[in-house]
C-alpha cells in the first residue's frame, strides 16, 4: 500500500497539486485509522490530507480513480472476489462468471443481451448501489470489447458501452413503467416505492420521479466508466493511464485556447487568487526590513567599537505604493488574457497609489473612467469591449501606432515612480514596431514590464516583434496561464 501511495503522490506532483512531504506523513497516518477495503472512506481520508483547493479536486478524483481501482466498484472489504462467488443478481438471477473472468480479453462475455436489460433496468428501480455496480461490469464485459495493447482511451470504451445498453430507451421504460418497487438509495428501510411517493404530487412528483431516475443513470455510467479504468489499469499499469487521463489544473489553463467551461472555471478560481495576492503584498510592504541607511544613528553606535561601524542603523521603512500603467492589446485571441490581466490589476489595486489602463487593437483609448464607474470588475470589462475605441483603420493589431498615439498623449505622464504593464502577444501584422516610443517610457518611468500569452519558443516567429522591444523592458515573462500570472505579481510592487 505505501509503494501505491508513493505513486499515487508523484503522479499529483506531475499533474501540478502542491503536495508536500508533511502532507505525504499525514495521508500514510491516516491510511491506519480507515479501512483499506472502503474506497469511500480512503478516498475522503487521502483528499482531506492531500488536496487544499476545491478547484483541485477532479484531478485527485481522476488519479485516485486510476490508483486504487483494482478492487472492483461496488465490493466492500471481505467481498470475495473470484469468478463464481458474488451470489445473485437482482431479481434472482446467478451472475455468469465467464462474463467476469473475461471481461478484459476481447472476448465477448456470455451474457445475453436481453437478460443484462433486465438487470439494469432492475438495478435502477431498485437504486442499490452493489446491484448497479455488477450491472456495469457486466455491461463492460459485454459492450466495451476491451483488447489487450489497443492504445485506445476510456472515452471510446465508455461510449460503445453506453451505446449498447441504450440507457435512453432505458429512462423511458422506467418512467412508463406503472409500478416502482424501489426506494432511494439513500432512504433505504424507510419504506415506500418511489411512484407512491410522488403520485400524490402530479406534474411535480413525475418531475421529481424523472430527476432521481436521471441521477441513477448518471451513477451508472459512473460505474462504467470506473470499471473500465479499472481493466485498463491492470492491463496498462497505473501509472500509464493516470499519464493519459491526467487532467489540466485550473491555473495551468492556457489563457488562448480555453474552453468556454475552462473559462468559467478560471474566473472562479480569480477572485479568491486576487485576495491572497493582495494580502501577500501588502504584508511584504508592511514588513519590509529596513529603510536607507542612517549614518548619524550608525556612528553614534559605532563608539562603543571603537569607531568600526559593526552594527549598522537604517531608518525605519516607508515604502511608497507605486503607480502603475496598463496598456493591453484586446484583440482576437489575447483578449481573453488581457481581461484577466486588468481583472487581476483592479483586484489588487489597493497595493497601488493609482491604476490607469489602456486599451488597444490598432487605435488606443484609456478605460480608467470605465472600472471607476462601474459596480464590478466584471461589468467593466464588459463594457471596455463596447464602448472602447481601440480602432483607428483597419482594425488589426499595430503596435507601433498605438504605441506613438500612447505617447503623444500621455506620454509626460508616466513618471519614475510609474510601472508600465504591457499585455500583449507582440504580433504586429508586420507594421513599424516604433521601438523608440518605449525605449523613451523606460526612460521615464520606474520599470516597465512586458507580459506575452505565447509560449516563449513562437517569439520572433512571423509577425513577432517583441524581439524589438524587450531591449527597452526591465523583464518580458511568459504569461500564459494563471500560476504563471500569479509569480509575476511580486514584481510589481
Amino acid at each position: 500500500m505505501l509503494a501505491v501511495l508513493t505513486d499515487f503522490v508523484d503522479e499529483l506532483r506531475e499533474a501540478g497539486l502542491p503536495v508536500s512531504l508533511t502532507e505525504v506523513l499525514d495521508a500514510t497516518e491516516a491510511l491506519r485509522h480507515v479501512p483499506l477495503g472502503d474506497r469511500a472512506a480512503l478516498r475522503s481520508a487521502l483528499g482531506a490530507t492531500l488536496v487544499k483547493s476545491s478547484a483541485h479536486w477532479p484531478a485527485f478524483a481522476t488519479a485516485f480513480d486510476v490508483y486504487f481501482s483494482l478492487r472492483p466498484a461496488g465490493l466492500g472489504e471481505g467481498v470475495a472476489e473470484a469468478p463464481g462467488e458474488y451470489g445473485p443478481l437482482p431479481g434472482g438471477a446467478e451472475r455468469s462468471a465467464p462474463a467476469m473472468s473475461e471481461a478484459g480479453g476481447g472476448q465477448l462475455a456470455p451474457v445475453d443481451p436481453r437478460r443484462l436489460a433486465a438487470l439494469v433496468l432492475e438495478a435502477l428501480r431498485s437504486g442499490d448501489r452493489a446491484a448497479l455496480a455488477e450491472a456495469a461490469r457486466l455491461a463492460v464485459a459485454l459492450y466495451a470489447g476491451i483488447e489487450p495493447g489497443r492504445p485506445v482511451g476510456t472515452s471510446y470504451y465508455l461510449y460503445r458501452t453506453m451505446r449498447g445498453l441504450g440507457l435512453d430507451d432505458v429512462l423511458g421504460q422506467l418512467l412508463a413503467s406503472p409500478q416502482d418497487t424501489g426506494e432511494h438509495p439513500e432512504a433505504a428501510g424507510g419504506g415506500g416505492d418511489l411512484r407512491s411517493l410522488t403520485a400524490p404530487l402530479g406534474a411535480l412528483g413525475d418531475r421529481l420521479l424523472g430527476d432521481e431516475y436521471r441521477a441513477r443513470l448518471d451513477e451508472l455510467r459512473r460505474l462504467v466508466e470506473s470499471e473500465i479504468r479499472r481493466l485498463l489499469a491492470a492491463e496498462r499499469g497505473a501509472g500509464a493511464l493516470a499519464k493519459s487521463l491526467r487532467r489540466t489544473l485550473v491555473e495551468d489553463v492556457d489563457f488562448m485556447h480555453a474552453t468556454r467551461e475552462e473559462l468559467v472555471a478560471m474566473r472562479r478560481a480569480l477572485w479568491p487568487l486576487t485576495r491572497v495576492l493582495a494580502a501577500r503584498l501588502a504584508r511584504r510592504r508592511r514588513h519590509r526590513r529596513r529603510g536607507p541607511l542612517d549614518f548619524r544613528a550608525t556612528i553614534r553606535r559605532s563608539l562603543s567599537t571603537g569607531g568600526v561601524p559593526v552594527n549598522p542603523r537604517f531608518h525605519s521603512p516607508h515604502p511608497a505604493k507605486p503607480e502603475i500603467v496598463v496598456i493591453a492589446d484586446v484583440s482576437g485571441s489575447v483578449a481573453a488574457f488581457a481581461r484577466f490581466t486588468l481583472h487581476l490589476v483592479y483586484a489588487i489595486a489597493s497595493q497601488f497609489s493609482k491604476v490607469r489602463s489602456f486599451v488597444f487593437i490598432d487605435g488606443i483609448d484609456e478605460v480608467t473612467s470605465i472600472f471607476r464607474h462601474s459596480s464590478s470588475i466584471a461589468e467593466a470589462i464588459e463594457r471596455v469591449g463596447t464602448e472602447a475605441d481601440v480602432c483607428h483603420l483597419d482594425g488589426h493589431s499595430d503596435y507601433g501606432n498605438a504605441l506613438r498615439m500612447f505617447h503623444q498623449r500621455w506620454g509626460r505622464e508616466v513618471t519614475a515612480r510609474t510601472n508600465v504593464l504591457i499585455l500583449g502577444d507582440g504580433r504586429n501584422n508586420y507594421h513599424a514596431a516604433e521601438a523608440w516610443v518605449l525605449a523613451d517610457l523606460a526612460r521615464r518611468a520606474r520599470r516597465v514590464y512586458w507580459l506575452n500569452p505565447e509560449p516563449r519558443a513562437y517569439w520572433g516567429s512571423g509577425d513577432s516583434i517583441i524581439g524589438a522591444y524587450a531591449p527597452y523592458c526591465d523583464g518580458v515573462f511568459e504569461c500564459r496561464n494563471l500560476r504563471q500570472l500569479e509569480s509575476f505579481v511580486d514584481e510589481l510592487v
